[in-house]
């Protein structure tokens, strides 16, 4: 199981399957099954495409919004169907990207018990090269009591960056019962050179460390598509990659 910055910005997981026959199949069907997953997910992009012998193809898997959070131990099989054939076989999984997503996804769903988290769309610049501007999160407590959350750190991507630290650490403690509120971040480019730019696919995606009733986790928080794209316009203008940007 492999997973790029794109596949993660996209929902999904990649499931590589090694052709080790002396001839090449042509998968139908391609069914991943994962105790921490409620049901199967299926691969995509199987038309017209086959497996060389001895070679490798990989086939995305969108992953579901609710996992299992009951958190049931276990890994994760594929059966791929080819040439009216049907072979089950164990995925290996080095860097855990089913498990870290189950995680990741079920303390997404219980922070969202507290407080609705989101980014500002609106990314205000100057105009002037150099200058900073700030990244705003949004915080809509639920209105519930209950669990309270602890956003400790959050940290930057290959092409945004806090201004005069590694993070940002608003050490802001959050309940459901709370008021609305807004964390403003300072911001400024990572890096002003063209290759940091192509590192779109986590550009706006920024992981946020927390404390939920006193236990640690972390979570992503992706920027909206026209929050992004302002975050980026900014990015490049205080660069001086550009002359004139469009942003709130």
């Amino acid at each position: 199981m492999r997973q790029s910055s794109r596949d993660a910005a996209a929902g999904r997981m990649e499931v590589w399957i090694d052709n080790d026959t002396a001839d090449r199949i042509t998968p139908t069907r391609i069914t991943y099954r994962d105790p921490r997953y409620r049901t199967t997910l299926t691969g995509t992009r199987l038309e017209g495409r086959f497996i060389p012998s001895q070679s490798e193809r990989g086939f995305p898997l969108y992953l579901p919004s609710r996992p299992a959070c009951g958190h049931p131990k276990g890994s994760g099989t594929v059966t791929v169907e080819y040439g009216g054939t049907s072979v089950t076989v164990p995925v290996a999984d080095e860097t855990n990207v089913a498990g870290r997503y189950a995680t990741s996804r079920c303390l997404e769903i219980a922070v969202a018990k507290v407080a609705d988290l989101s980014w500002d769309d609106q990314v205000p610049f100057d105009g002037k090269v150099g200058d900073p501007s700030t990244l705003t999160l949004v915080v809509r407590p639920t209105g519930v009591a209950g669990a309270t959350l602890t956003i400790d750190t959050v940290s930057g991507t290959p092409v945004l960056a806090p201004v005069g630290s590694d993070a940002w650490r608003p050490d802001a403690t959050i309940r459901g019962t709370d008021a609305p509120s807004r964390i403003e971040l300072p911001l400024k480019p990572n890096r002003c050179d063209a290759h940091a730019f192509q590192e779109s696919g986590g550009a706006t995606a920024f992981k946020i460390a927390l404390h939920l009733d006193g236990r640690p986790g972390q979570i992503t928080l992706r920027m909206s598509v026209p929050g992004a794209k302002n975050a980026i316009d900014f990015a490049r203008a205080t660069c001086g990659m550009l002359e004139t940007i469009t942003s709130g």
